[in-house]
């Protein structure tokens, strides 16, 4: 089985998110797309963090019955902080050692790799899909030294859209897989802002979504992290 893992705060879930999941889903022949929530912060709240269930929620209803796309709650389970290595190597043990796992992951928030815990473990552990995001380059992988050399060639071709696909082999048989993927309008940080300021925020969020966020008063208060993120 190859299992595509989606994780994020989800917060919220938009239109841009099961647009990328649907293409990794289709483009790799997954047979599972598992979207993986983040809990609450330990020790501390965020205003502009909705609740875990509320997120859990959403994702539950965003993704509906689209064949092939689930759900686990198992991040916000941990009564702690919870690293991505402990996730991968618990859905690991679940699937069996048959099972292909598939780190989906933004270009901007791969780049920040060597800040995670046990990075080179994780490498080695599954496989990267790495998905192009507005403001980052594909040639700056170039300077992660937890990758293996590549050339620059392959990379420009996807920061200049004249590629769709690099694959690139990883020390323990895994693979970077590289998507060049068409730029997506779409930020969580922007829909929160326009929620917080009464602004319309029509054909951003999956059906039901909106109504789920209104009904539930998140993000009424005024947004002020920066509105760059996914």
């Amino acid at each position: 089985m190859r299992i595509g893992l989606f994780g994020g705060t989800f917060n919220p879930i938009h239109r841009c998110h099961i647009v990328a999941a649907t293409q990794t889903q289709r483009r790799l022949r997954l047979d599972r797309i598992l979207f993986i929530p983040s809990g609450d912060p330990p020790h501390k709240k965020s205003r502009s963090l909705a609740p875990a269930n509320h997120r859990l929620a959403m994702v539950r209803m965003a993704i509906g019955d689209i064949p092939g796309f689930t759900i686990t709650d198992m991040e916000m389970r941990r009564p702690s902080k919870s690293y991505s290595i402990e996730t991968v190597h618990e859905l690991q043990k679940e699937f069996g050692p048959d099972a292909e796992l598939f780190f989906i992951i933004g270009l901007d928030a791969f780049l920040e790799l060597h800040t995670w815990k046990q990075a080179s473990d994780l490498l080695r552990a599954c496989h990267f899909v790495v998905l192009a995001r507005p403001g980052s380059a594909f040639t700056s992988l170039l300077k992660m030294s937890l990758l293996p050399s590549m050339d620059r060639a392959p990379l420009a071709a996807l920061d200049t859209h004249r590629a769709l696909q690099v694959d690139v082999p990883l020390p323990g048989g895994m693979s970077l897989i590289l998507f060049s993927i068409p730029p997506c309008p779409i930020s969580a940080s922007d829909i929160r802002y326009r929620l917080a300021h009464q602004l319309s925020v029509s054909n951003l969020l999956p059906e039901g979504v909106e109504s789920y966020i209104l009904e539930q008063q998140l993000y009424q208060q005024e947004e002020k992290a920066n509105r760059t993120g996914i």
